[in-house]
């Protein structure tokens, strides 16, 4: 019952974000605020940014590069570059990327700024930290905008992630990405294991009666 209701209430959500996010709104987390433009991914109305955020604050960021692929808002971007993290933050959404440098600078952050699919404009550079949070509901997205909701019928957000990410992943670093109860987990992970990666669940958290999972992604082995 509970997640036919969810597949009702996602396109309301939507819908009902767009009329809400009509007109820029702020969202803070302690001592940050930033501005949230129309178009851009509103972390009002889902729990995962919060939940990043809280994430975020437990790790160890000082002296050490941090990637927020696809930021929104951009507001993890500025809480790791508080935790002393250089830190580069990347979308395709050319309102959110332009909203950014705003709140970085009202937020006194220095921060690099970049317009990038995910990793199409990042060859050749590497991060201590990457950090995920995906769109997940299997529709084609219709509008840059939609790129933060849908991931495609056949999920072709997850299969050009899971591609290009291998490149990125070291021994020495970690790639962290969160997921609902509410998304195709099975699918998901699926194409992650064809491209010889592996989601380990480091993190369930139930907020609203919803499950939510942060997974670190890893090279998968023979045993996996």
């Amino acid at each position: 019952m509970r997640t036919i209701l969810k597949k009702i209430l996602s396109p309301f959500l939507q819908k009902a974000s767009a009329v809400y996010l009509s007109q820029p709104r702020k969202y803070s987390y302690k001592n940050i605020s930033v501005w949230v433009e129309p178009g851009v991914f509103p972390p009002f109305i889902t729990i995962s940014t919060k939940l990043l955020l809280e994430f975020i604050e437990t790790l160890d960021l000082k002296g050490k590069t941090f990637l927020e692929l696809g930021c929104g808002c951009g507001i993890l971007s500025i809480l790791a570059h508080q935790k002393g993290a250089s830190v580069t933050a990347t979308d395709i959404n050319e309102t959110a990327l332009e909203a950014l440098k705003k709140n970085a600078a009202d937020n006194d952050a220095s921060l690099e700024i970049c317009y990038s699919d995910l990793f199409e404009n990042l060859t050749g550079k590497t991060f201590d930290y990457i950090i995920i949070n995906p769109p997940y509901y299997p529709k084609k997205p219709n509008s840059i905008a939609e790129n933060a909701w849908f991931c495609g019928e056949h999920f072709e957000y997850f299969e050009k992630l899971f591609k290009q990410l291998p490149e990125f992943i070291h021994a020495d670093n970690q790639t962290y990405m969160i997921l609902s109860e509410d998304c195709k987990t099975e699918q998901i992970s699926a194409i992650a294991q064809k491209n010889n990666l592996f989601l380990k669940c480091i993190s369930r958290k139930i907020v609203f009666r919803e499950v939510n999972f942060i997974y670190q992604i890893e090279h998968k082995t023979k045993s996996e």
